[in-house]
Order: structure tokens, then C-alpha cells, then sequence
């Protein structure tokens, strides 16, 4: 039996370049405060945890501190919640991804010219909330395709069209699609990040072929969720599994191939312990 990992899957650019810099703030000796969590993975939450590290999980539980470092997290977070900082006096660290940055500077420019936002997105994802923060309320998500065909747009606007950079990149195209035939007045960017576009692609490639696929990821991890979303499509058997720990199957002897895939937030260390797990004892 042969056991293969998607050619991406793991750590990203932007969730590394976050956890690193706690990292490197943990040696200031300084409390070390993260808005929300610093990426969406209990594992390294819980490392994280052990140097100190503490997690605020609402803008009320940071109105409280008074002194600390206050990381914000790869997601970003809106613009109130750098306001809050700075009126307190407390350093923050930015430690937002570039590519959700570069979301920001899109809306805020598209929003200066009077279009109308509509982010394709998971509304109640901190990503997203940290993009809607920045539309001054001019703006509307959309989750699934079904909400693109109700989606009646404002008298009068044109359209700035953007995606929450974790967003399923099928079902994006999909939805613009539905624009263009509706003929709305919309100017469309993708904003899906290159990472999770390679990261859908190669998972759903591996899944086609494989017999059982096993998906790595935070319970809470939207990218995680996309890709057994993906996988299952392609593979009926397919597992999702936050360590080594949740992983409980039985092979029957006409499995050939087992995928293995994980979402941006999964550190190597989990991959490598499911990957050599899977190899020796099936």
C-alpha cells in the first residue's frame, strides 16, 4: 500500500511568518497578548500556551488590558481594534497576512470611489470581519452561490467583487459567473491567496486517485474545511482529523493508496507523525 502527501499542504507563508512572530515577541519577556487565535490549530494554540502566551477573544476582553503586547493574528482584524490599541497605549504587532492586507487596501480603495463591496466569504470568519470593518457598512457577503443569485445590488452602484483568500476557488469563478450573467455593473479581483488555490488543486488531485484520503486541520479551520469538502467529493472515504490522536480506520487489504493532505494552520511535525503513523501500520 502506498501512503502520499498533496504536493502543498501544510503551513502556508502567512500562518508561518504569524507564528514566528510570536515566537520571536515570547523572547521579549514582555505578556504577550494574541487578538483571537493567533491561527486556527488547537495544537499550536496549546504550544503557544505553554510559553505564556495568552489569547483575548473579544474586543470587551481588550478593552480591560493595560499593558502587554497584543499580536494581531494572520486574519487581520478591523480597523476599531487598532484604534483601541493606540488610544491605550499598548504596542501592538501586526502580524496580518500580506494577502489579506492586500484585501484591505482593495476595499478601502474601491469604497473611496463609491462601489459597493461584496466579499464572497464565511461572514462570521475573523478574516472576513476584518475586511467588513474597512467598507464603513457599504458592503455585503455572500457564502454560497444561492445567496449570489438572491443578492439584488444597490440602486445605482457599481460592484467591487473580492474573496475571503481561503474561499473554495471553483465556487468563487462560480459566483462571478452568476454576475456576469445577470449583467451586474461589477468589477471582480480574486483575492483567493496562490497558497490555497495550489493547496485545493493538489488535494483534490490526490483524491481522485486515492483510495482513503486524510485531511489534517483545526476543527475550526475554514481552508481545513474547504479541503475535506473537496476531497469527499472525489473520495468517499475520506477522514477528517485535527492529530494522530482522532485517527481511528481500519484499511481493508484492497486499498492501494492513501492521501494525506492538511490545511495551512497544521505544523509538519503533525503530517510527518500521521504520515509515518499511517506507513508502518497499514
Amino acid at each position: 500500500m502506498e501512503t502520499r502527501l498533496a504536493q502543498h499542504a501544510g503551513f502556508c507563508f502567512g500562518v508561518r511568518r504569524a507564528v514566528d512572530t510570536v515566537y520571536e515577541q515570547v523572547k521579549t519577556g514582555k505578556t504577550i497578548y494574541t487578538y483571537g487565535p493567533i491561527v486556527h490549530n488547537e495544537e499550536v494554540i496549546r504550544e503557544l500556551e505553554k510559553l505564556g502566551v495568552k489569547t483575548i477573544k473579544s474586543r470587551q476582553d481588550l478593552e480591560t488590558l493595560s499593558s502587554g503586547i497584543v499580536i494581531v493574528r494572520a486574519h487581520g482584524a478591523p480597523p476599531d481594534v487598532f484604534r483601541l490599541l493606540e488610544e491605550k497605549g499598548i504596542q501592538c504587532v501586526d502580524a496580518t497576512c500580506p494577502f489579506v492586507k492586500r484585501i484591505h487596501r482593495i476595499v478601502e480603495r474601491e469604497k473611496a470611489e463609491g462601489k459597493h463591496i461584496v466579499v464572497v466569504g464565511d461572514a462570521r470568519h475573523p478574516e472576513v470581519e476584518g475586511i467588513v470593518g474597512r467598507c464603513a457598512g457599504d458592503v455585503t457577503v455572500l457564502e454560497e452561490p444561492e445567496d449570489a443569485e438572491r443578492f439584488v445590488p444597490p440602486q445605482g452602484k457599481k460592484l467591487c467583487v473580492v474573496a475571503q483568500t481561503t474561499y473554495n476557488y471553483n465556487k468563487f469563478h462560480y459566483i462571478v459567473e452568476i454576475f456576469e450573467k445577470k449583467g451586474y455593473n461589477s468589477s471582480t479581483v480574486n483575492t483567493i491567496c496562490n497558497a490555497t488555490q495550489e493547496r485545493q488543486q493538489a488535494a483534490g488531485e490526490l483524491a481522485s486517485v486515492a483510495d482513503v484520503m486524510i485531511v489534517i486541520g483545526g476543527k475550526h479551520s475554514s481552508n481545513t474545511r474547504k479541503l475535506y469538502d473537496i476531497c469527499k467529493k472525489e473520495c468517499a472515504q475520506t477522514y477528517f482529523i485535527q492529530t494522530l490522536d482522532d485517527l481511528h480506520m481500519e484499511l481493508p487489504e484492497s486499498v492501494r493508496l492513501v492521501g494525506i493532505t492538511a490545511g495551512a494552520s497544521t505544523p509538519n511535525k503533525i503530517i510527518e507523525e500521521v504520515q509515518n503513523y499511517v506507513r508502518i501500520n497499514f
